[in-house]
C-alpha cells in the first residue's frame, strides 16, 4: 500500500540513535534512573549516568536538528503561533496517516493486538511527564499543566486513572510488552519524550510535545477503540481509547489556552519559548511518524 507521507526512514539518513541497541539501552536506562531507590545506590549509578545523559543529550540534539529550520520558520506572536500549533492536527508529520483507517476497518485481532504490544511498551506515562515538566514553570502554565495531571490521576479515583486502565487493556488481551521485542521507533518516541521532560533545558520543549500530544491523540484513539469495537472488544477494555477520544480533546483546548498562549506572551522569553514549544511539537510527530511507517511496514505484508 502507498503512504501518503515522505518516509523519514527512506531519506538515506543513518543515525547511531536510530538501532535497537541503542534506544533499547537508552529505555533500560530510563527505566531504571527513575524508578525510586535507595541512597546506597547513587554513587553507583553515577558514572552510568553521566555518560547515558550526554547520549540522551546527543540523540536530543539530532532531533532538534531534523526539525530546527522549519520551527525557526513559525510565527512567535501567540495568535500566529496557536494558529500554527492548532494547524498540526491536520497537516503535521504523521498526522492521519492510513494505519488507523486500516486498524479500524480491515485489522485482525492478532494485528491490533500486536499494534497495542508496541504502543504499551513504548508508552511514556504521560502523568509522570507532565509532573516532571512542571517544575517551576510559570503560575498559569502550571496551573494547568496541574488539572491536567488531576485528570490523568482520576481526579483521586483509582478507577479513573489513566495508566491503570491502560494497563487493563495489557493484561485483558495477554500481551507482554517488553523493550527487547518493541521495534526502536517506538522506544525512541519514548525516550525522546523523556529525555524533555526529564531536562529542565528541554522544558518548554517538553510543554510543546505534550500539548500536541493532546491535540492529535483523539483522532488516533477514535480510530483505534472503533477498530476494538469492531473486533467485538467489550466496553471495559476499550475504555482507555474512547475515553481519550473524547476528553483529550477538552484537554488540548485549555492546554492551549492557559498553557501556551501565556508562554507566548511572554515580553522577555515568549519568542524563545514558542520556538522550543514548536521544536518539542515536531519532534514528539516525527517520532510517531516513523512508529506509523515501521507499523506499516511490519502488518501491511
Amino acid at each position: 500500500m502507498a503512504t501518503r507521507f515522505k518516509s523519514p526512514l527512506a531519506s538515506g539518513h543513518h543515525s547511531q540513535f536510530h538501532t535497537d541497541s541503542f534506544q533499547r539501552g537508552l529505555a533500560r536506562w530510563n527505566h531504571d534512573r527513575l524508578a525510586p531507590g535507595f541512597p546506597d545506590d547513587a554513587a553507583r549509578a553515577l558514572d552510568r549516568d553521566v555518560r547515558m545523559q550526554r547520549l540522551e543529550l546527543a540523540f536530543l540534539d539530532e532531533l532538534r536538528t531534523e526539525v530546527r529550520d522549519e520551527a525557526a520558520a513559525v510565527p512567535t506572536d501567540p495568535q500566529g503561533f496557536i494558529a500554527w500549533f492548532e494547524g498540526l492536527e491536520r497537516t503535521g508529520p504523521g498526522q492521519h496517516d492510513p494505519l488507523f483507517d486500516w486498524l479500524e476497518h480491515e485489522s485482525s485481532l492478532d494485528d491490533l493486538k500486536w499494534y497495542l504490544t508496541q504502543e504499551a511498551a513504548g508508552e511514556a506515562g504521560f502523568d509522570d511527564l507532565v509532573a516532571m515538566t512542571q517544575v517551576r514553570v510559570p503560575d498559569r502554565a502550571k496551573l494547568e499543566l496541574a488539572r491536567n495531571y488531576w485528570d490523568e490521576m482520576g481526579r483521586g479515583n483509582a478507577k479513573g486513572m489513566h495508566g491503570p486502565m491502560l494497563h487493563y487493556v495489557v493484561g485483558a488481551l495477554g500481551l507482554e510488552p517488553h523493550i527487547e521485542t518493541t521495534v526502536w521507533e517506538s522506544l525512541a518516541l519514548a525516550n525522546a519524550m523523556t529525555a524533555m521532560a526529564a531536562n529542565r533545558s528541554y522544558a518548554w520543549h517538553s510543554i510543546g510535545a505534550l500539548g500536541v500530544i493532546e491535540l492529535t491523540a483523539p483522532a488516533r484513539s477514535g480510530a483505534t477503540a472503533r477498530g476494538m469495537r469492531r473486533l467485538g472488544l467489550d466496553a471495559k477494555t476499550r475504555r482507555y481509547f474512547d475515553l481519550h477520544a473524547v476528553l483529550d480533546v477538552k484537554h488540548s483546548e485549555e492546554w492551549n489556552k492557559e498553557a501556551i498562549v501565556p508562554l507566548v506572551s511572554d515580553e522577555r522569553e515568549g519568542t524563545r519559548r514558542a520556538i522550543a514549544m514548536a521544536e518539542g511539537a515536531l519532534i514528539r510527530l516525527r517520532c510517531g511518524e516513523r512508529c506509523f511507517e515501521r507499523y506499516r511496514a511490519t502488518l501491511w505484508k
